[in-house]
């Protein structure tokens, strides 16, 4: 412990320590996200019979296992159960609050939580009634907490209907909604097969954010941003095979690459998740440090804490136990997050100067800056 770390208390970063440092996600997924034990109450309540055990602690076993397969396709089975609880007001209300709370305890200060209304008209409900049962959820669970939280409206790639996903979200950008997404199986659905929908969100000047470049590579990611006018990568990992190793370990970039780090394009990188779906075999095998230090815009994120078994905690602290981040790159990686998010910029600013910074400032006091 150095003379700074011992006289403030304060310390290196630890679970505990990293929990009540101010946290930024940009990546997490609402029907990725539920308690255990609210899948089973809500079940029982909606008449939902197909869970394979009513028992929460091996509820939440069996979906860490059924996630945990290695495989993108396979990774997405486990979300039929947690969208089968989720086709009232009622329930999808309960469970973006609780989203919002559990955010909130883990320190969170700014998030974007995405989800697909198209998943949630089952039983009747429109894309309108499940966007104002996310927001309603949303304001009830971060009323009184540091959290600022926004809804991004994702449509299924492998469904069609993206154009309508893409309206009902620009009808909501006033109260809450900030983005329009496409996620699902990558291999085999393009982002371009969806045209319709970002060119009405280009029109429209709303943002876009595109899963790409996790089951598939660098192709994903060039179509996302090249026909489809994605601003964020989700994952967007594999640009990884656009950088070339030299035998001296010398990395050299490909066109793609460049224009990604270049254009200052931001990485929504989920580690543990990327492990889960066979992407990477573990987080030291995990490309995202050399980004890292090649300087990419590269911000830290959950994408599904009930399947992952994670949280933004738990994802700092890998990164910290792994790679060795300091209190300072920990910031870094946080202020990346909040100046790529979809917030106005005035918004954005006052988060990263009035919360980020001031309450890490004590944490890396005696730690140089990283570059930027």
């Amino acid at each position: 412990m150095n003379a700074t770390e011992h006289a403030t208390g304060l310390g290196p970063p630890t679970p505990e320590r990293i929990r009540r440092a101010p946290k930024v996600v940009l990546h997490d997924h609402l029907d990725g996200g539920l308690r255990a034990s609210t899948i089973v109450e809500l079940a029982t309540e909606t008449g939902y019979r197909d869970l394979p055990t009513t028992d929460p602690e091996q509820l939440a076993a069996w979906m860490r296992r059924g996630a945990n397969r290695k495989d993108l396709t396979l990774y997405l089975e486990t979300f039929a159960h947690t969208v089968g609880v989720m086709q009232t007001a009622e329930a999808i209300a309960r469970v973006a609050r609780e989203c919002a709370e559990d955010l909130a305890a883990d320190g969170v200060v700014y998030a974007e939580v995405r989800f697909a209304p198209e998943l949630h008209t089952e039983r009747g409900l429109t894309l309108d009634d499940a966007i104002e049962a996310v927001l309603e959820g949303f304001s009830q669970g971060s009323d009184g907490t540091p959290l600022t939280i926004r809804a991004i409206c994702t449509a299924m790639r492998h469904l069609h209907r993206s154009a309508e996903v893409a309206e009902a979200a620009v009808r909501w950008r006033d109260r809450g909604v900030v983005a329009f997404d496409i996620a699902g199986p990558e291999d085999g659905f393009p982002p371009d097969d969806h045209l319709e929908a970002f060119q009405y969100c280009r029109r429209e000047n709303f943002h876009i954010t595109i899963h790409a470049g996790e089951a598939y590579g660098p192709r994903s990611i060039w179509k996302a941003l090249q026909f489809c006018g994605a601003e964020r990568l989700g994952h967007g990992i594999r640009i990884v095979e656009d950088i070339v190793t030299g035998d001296g370990g010398d990395r050299t970039l490909g066109r793609l690459a460049h224009y990604i780090r270049d254009r200052r394009i931001p990485l929504e990188v989920c580690p543990t998740s990327n492990v889960n779906t066979g992407v990477f075999a573990s987080v030291a095998d995990h490309p995202i440090d050399a980004l890292v230090q090649l300087r990419f815009r590269v911000t830290v994120n959950t994408d599904n804490r009930l399947m992952s078994n994670v949280s933004m905690t738990s994802e700092m602290a890998a990164l910290t136990d792994t790679f060795g981040y300091d209190w300072a790159r920990l910031r870094w990686l946080t202020v990346n997050a909040m100046k790529s998010s979809f917030l106005p910029f005035r918004e954005r600013l006052q988060i990263i100067e009035g919360v980020i910074k001031p309450r890490y400032a004590p944490l890396e006091a005696a730690q140089s800056e990283p570059p930027v």
